[in-house]
């Protein structure tokens, strides 16, 4: 990405990622890491219910059709949907290292619009990790990964411990989240989140 600024920037002894020997297998669908995700989730009418699935080391690919509910200019998707697909998509990365992070920036540069009714492909991958920092990239395509480029992103991601969810989160919901029976799902749900 041009012009990136200097905290995206990995320090120089950045380590390569490593992928986690329990990362879901090249090609498996991730789903969903909470069902009220506005990127992920199944449970939001206007969310972008964004597929990502797992691809060779610390890379993954994700798709979500833009919906009129999406739309910033009459039959365009805005700008922020666009870097809401971008973050989560780069957010999803975090489950391949099988690390809790959120979002500590994303700088975006928007290269082409992006009209309703466009399946948006998007390819992220980890490019180092320093300590607690996880630095990542993603582009978006129209249409699949040949299309032509219409978003970029980079990334840099925070580990944090559950803590930062259960002390901020709204309590009922945090609550229900831990509750869940399902280990898998109890522990994506507090995968990603600014």
């Amino acid at each position: 990405m041009s012009g990136t600024s200097s905290a995206l920037r990995p320090p120089a002894d950045a380590v390569a990622p490593v992928r986690h020997p329990d990362a879901p297998a090249p090609g498996e669908l991730l789903g969903a890491h909470y069902d009220r995700c506005f990127g992920c989730g199944g449970g939001q009418p206007h969310g972008l219910h964004l597929e990502a699935r797992a691809g060779d080391g610390v890379r993954i690919t994700a798709e979500f059709t833009v919906q009129s509910a999406h739309q910033g200019a009459p039959g365009l998707a805005h700008g922020g949907v666009l870097a809401s697909a971008l973050d989560e998509t780069l957010g999803s990365l975090n489950w391949l290292l099988r690390t809790i992070a959120v979002t500590g920036r994303l700088e975006t540069d928007f290269v082409r619009p992006v009209p309703v009714g466009t399946v948006l492909y998007l390819e992220a991958e980890v490019t180092a990790v320093a300590g607690r920092k996880i630095y990542s990239s993603a582009t978006g395509r129209i249409g699949g990964p040949e299309g032509p480029v219409a978003v970029r992103a980079d990334a840099l991601f925070i580990e944090v411990k559950v803590d930062h969810f259960v002390d901020n989160g709204r309590p009922e919901e945090i609550r229900a989240a831990m509750d869940d029976p399902d280990q898998v799902r109890r522990a994506r749900a507090f995968e990603v989140n600014p």
